[in-house]
């Protein structure tokens, strides 16, 4: 428990400091310092003794591997936005005072995600996850624009919704829970709900779900509840749309998959894996075919991650032991390759001076470290071997076609629809002649903030290669307990 106490207090703590650190430079490597102790103490997570079912604290199987995932992904983010914002403040788009509220709020957003996950109590999660909605839509205004406001006002309004929907959920699993469960916090327990879900009438299980399935749907930007997810990421400082796609949009999927154990323990309740494999599909389908439409360079990978949350989410929908393995395969290598992929996308903004797709062209000439890390990134997100996502597409779709062959043919074509989408624009970002437009630059700390981009894309490669055996038996473990 006190390591867990660890990895929540040190955001939590950083949050309030940062509050008062006029010196950004200062408060960007405390920013650093900050995340690298969290990082710290959820590996110790994986020796430490774990909290004892029935509090509000929980560590399983299941959630220990995304805390860690989240605190290496808040880490490298952070490195590579000390360098992003020092260009920023180079150029008068941000202030001290500004980046004094980024940076608090930036550990509070940690906080929260990383509260969600080990929250054992429903209302606790809920809280949390709204919370990460408060935080992040604080910093995607951060640049005070009016497309910036708009964003935030959208990604507000349309999560706020969603989250409504999520808590109308809650209360209805509470009332499923209550005959058999009683009225104490046993109802709102994880541990205890999941014990006693065979018992839970099996109509109010349903309908809690579908409520459950929709708002924190939301969350994850699936379709059609997507819409704020694209603004977002255009208009906010690019180190937040690395950690909305790299980690927000899992701990909100996390949440949807803690309910389908529940209706998976009730032989009664209706199979939630339809209702998961139609938005998924419908995600992939519509974010493909959106692809092409892109003007702007950060929403292209917007809709990218809307792709992915979609096959995710239908290989969760799929279910059994080969489709559980390969949606938290597809998990992890996608917060590690598209937060890679945000990291390149924010400094090319920043060198070329603008985020629109039609003056970006030949980068490997003119910018080769960011060209050919653009052209890695996109290669492993497009799912091209070796690299980890290729490994997990693959075992999705081989899993599919063993079990439903014709479910395997809408999503084989989305997947190609995709590729040949990245493909089109990766040719027109980062081969022939470059852009005249003017550059304003060399950016700031690159080689520094490279690192995270080829860390990231390094592990994916090795997860396509080889996963170690305790790693496999340890997703097995986990893709058991989804049922």
């Amino acid at each position: 428990m006190t390591t867990l106490l660890v990895v929540l207090g040190v955001p939590a703590a950083a949050a309030l400091v940062l509050a008062f650190i006029a010196n950004w430079r200062l408060a960007a490597w405390l920013n650093v310092a900050a995340c690298a102790v969290t990082l710290a103490a959820s590996a110790a997570l994986f020796v430490a003794e774990r909290p004892a079912p029935g509090g509000l604290l929980l560590v399983d199987d299941f959630n220990i591997y995304l805390i860690a995932l989240t605190a290496f992904v808040a880490l490298t983010t952070a490195i590579f936005s000390a360098t992003y914002i020092a260009h920023e403040v180079m150029h008068g788009r941000l202030t001290p005072t500004l980046l004094r509220f980024y940076h608090a709020m930036y550990q509070a957003f940690i906080t929260s995600m990383l509260m969600a996950l080990s929250a054992d109590n429903l209302g606790l999660m809920w809280v949390s996850v709204e919370a990460a909605t408060l935080s992040t839509a604080l910093m995607v205004s951060l640049y005070r624009t009016p497309a910036a406001i708009e964003a935030a006002w959208k990604y507000f309004i349309l999560c706020g919704v969603g989250i409504a929907l999520a808590l109308f959920g809650t209360m209805l699993m509470y009332l499923a829970a209550q005959p058999a469960l009683g009225d104490g916090m046993a109802a709102v327990t994880w541990s205890s709900l999941l014990a006693q879900a065979a018992k839970f009438d099996p109509a109010l299980l349903n309908v809690a779900f579908v409520f459950l399935l929709v708002g924190y749907g939301t969350k994850v930007g699936l379709a059609p509840f997507h819409a704020w997810l694209p603004d977002a990421h255009a208009e906010g400082p690019t180190p937040i749309s690395a950690v909305l796609s790299g980690l927000l949009l899992n701990v909100a999927l996390y949440a949807v998959l803690r309910f389908k154990m529940l209706l998976a323990a009730n032989p009664k309740a209706l199979a939630p894996g339809p209702l998961m494999i139609g938005m998924g599909l419908l995600s992939l389908s519509l974010a493909s075919l959106m692809l092409y439409r892109r003007r702007d360079i950060k929403r292209l990978f917007a809709y990218s991650s809307i792709e992915h949350m979609g096959i995710a989410a239908f290989a969760f929908g799929m279910g059994g032991p080969l489709a559980n393995f390969a949606g938290l395969l597809h998990m992890t290598m996608h917060s590690l390759v598209k937060a890679a992929i945000f990291f390149t996308v924010g400094h090319i903004s920043q060198v070329k001076g603008t985020q629109r797709i039609a003056d970006i062209r030949g980068l490997t000439a003119s910018h080769p470290a960011l060209g050919w890390a653009l052209v890695a990134g996109v290669v492993a997100i497009a799912g091209l071997p070796p690299f980890g996502v290729f490994t997990s597409e693959f075992l999705v779709v081989s899993s599919t076609f063993a079990r439903q062959p014709l479910l395997a043919l809408p999503l084989a074509v989305g997947l190609l629809v995709g590729f040949g989408a990245l493909m089109l624009r990766l040719h027109h970002l980062a081969f022939g002649q470059p852009s005249p437009n003017a550059s304003t630059g060399r950016s700031v700390g690159l080689e520094l903030s490279l690192v995270p981009v080829w860390l990231h894309l390094a592990l994916a490669l090795v997860a396509g290669i080889y996963l170690p055996a305790p790693l496999v038996a340890w997703f097995q473990s986990v893709a058991r307990l989804l049922g």
